[in-house]
């Protein structure tokens, strides 16, 4: 039988328990009814064997937080084909249906996290951000230089912890490239959810806030994995979320983290790459700092997308283009900026720097920059001096950062 991929219509429980099977998970209502707050029904693709769903993709409607500024993104998740279905090209027709309704929406820019980092770039996603993770024993935790707070850390019920941190959240969004908007719907379904079969094994989430004079200006989101044995205690604090406007209120949260009694070690499997804690830490390397891909980021336009951004110095920069997915973008186009304003217009002349659309996601949100592209091979340098004018027109701090997968 042919397989139908169309828009989803019908009772959203099925589209989950299909998407759930794609990824070997036992739908569990609990999940259902998390998962529902913030589903978009209207932004759900399935593809269908007869009446029954043996495919899936969706979008959450974000705002992006780009360097200079945001635009409207489109949040792509809950992508899966089911283990029966896979090798018939449906997730490609799928990515086609869904990159043609993000341009009809007048979306610049797509983003997501990839389970495989080989899968979403057959389709125009780049290395958009990293992260960092941890894994520091706490007797190796200590400070370079001697610590004394800057303000006053409690802890919160959940009911506070929902009225106090979303308003610090909000507060470093717009500064830092790679977050996007959580609507209550997200902060309730996707972030204070807490299901057991979620923690992998650590208590409940525990929740404190930073705070000086009375005003939370941070707070952290955490676990604790319990290990006794006959040595005495083995259990790890696991951070979930560490978030401030500040850094003495980020420093000072770390330390007390860093300082729960009968903990052996700490752990934190996303932190930005420039997070503080790397130097401020008087062993770095007892840190155990990881690298691994985080979001990545699809130009599904690239005029409203480059128009969108700020830039770092004026020039002018005139990129060949490759996208075989879009063909809207395959082309030359031309970045302009003056006066910090950038005009982007098809070109006719000579290009400057060639590049798949891939790197221009690499490159977006300032991860990595076209020296670091060329000397990997992706990006050709035209004409002379070009990469240096590209990467000071995108230069871009701090480094772009997505907190949380979605």
């Amino acid at each position: 039988m042919d397989i139908d991929v169309r828009a989803f219509s019908g009772d959203p429980r099925d589209f989950y328990e299909a998407a759930e099977v794609a990824f070997s998970e036992m739908p569990r209502d609990e999940d259902l009814a998390n998962w529902r707050l913030a589903f978009e029904a209207d932004r759900a693709i399935a593809a269908y064997d007869g009446k029954r769903i043996v495919g899936t993709a969706g979008a959450f409607s974000f705002e992006l937080s780009i360097p200079g500024g945001v635009v409207p993104a489109a949040g792509v998740t809950i992508v899966g084909v089911q283990p029966t279905h896979r090798r018939q090209g449906i997730l490609r027709r799928m990515m086609r249906l869904q990159l043609d309704s993000i341009h009809e929406r007048g979306e610049p820019i797509a983003i997501l996290w990839a389970s495989e980092g080989s899968i979403y770039q057959r389709f125009g996603y780049g290395l958009g951000s990293l992260r960092m993770g941890i894994n520091v024993l706490r007797d190796r935790s200590s400070f370079r230089r001697p610590h004394t707070p800057a303000g006053t850390i409690r802890f919160v019920d959940l009911d506070e912890a929902k009225r106090l941190l979303p308003p610090v959240y909000e507060a470093i969004r717009p500064l830092r490239p790679g977050f996007h908007a959580r609507s209550q719907a997200f902060w309730d379904g996707e972030f204070f959810s807490d299901p057991e079969h979620w923690r992998r094994g650590a208590t409940a989430a525990f929740h404190v806030v930073h705070e000086v004079a009375g005003t939370a200006d941070g707070y952290a989101r955490y676990r604790v994995r319990d290990k006794w044995d006959s040595a005495g205690p083995d259990s790890s604090v696991v951070v979930v979320e560490l978030m401030a406007t500040n850094p003495s209120a980020h420093l000072d949260l770390w330390r007390f983290l860093m300082d729960i009694d009968l903990m052996s070690r700490i752990e934190a499997w996303n932190l930005a790459v420039d997070d503080p804690i790397l130097l401020s830490v008087a062993e770095p390397r007892r840190l155990r700092a990881d690298l691994g891909d985080a979001l990545w980021t699809r130009i599904v336009d690239i005029a409203p997308a480059l128009a969108a951004r700020r830039y770092a110095a004026d020039g002018r920069v005139v990129f060949e283009v490759a996208d075989e997915f879009c063909e809207w973008n395959d082309g030359v186009w031309e970045l302009g900026v003056e006066n910090g304003v950038p005009v982007v217009q098809p070109a006719s002349g000579a290009a400057d720097l060639a590049c798949d659309i891939t790197d221009l996601g690499a490159a977006y949100l300032g991860a990595f920059g076209f020296r670091q592209l060329a000397d990997a091979g992706r990006v050709r340098e035209l004409q002379p001096g070009a990469i240096a004018r590209a990467d000071a027109l995108f230069h871009s701090e701090p480094a772009p950062w997505c907190p949380a997968v979605f």
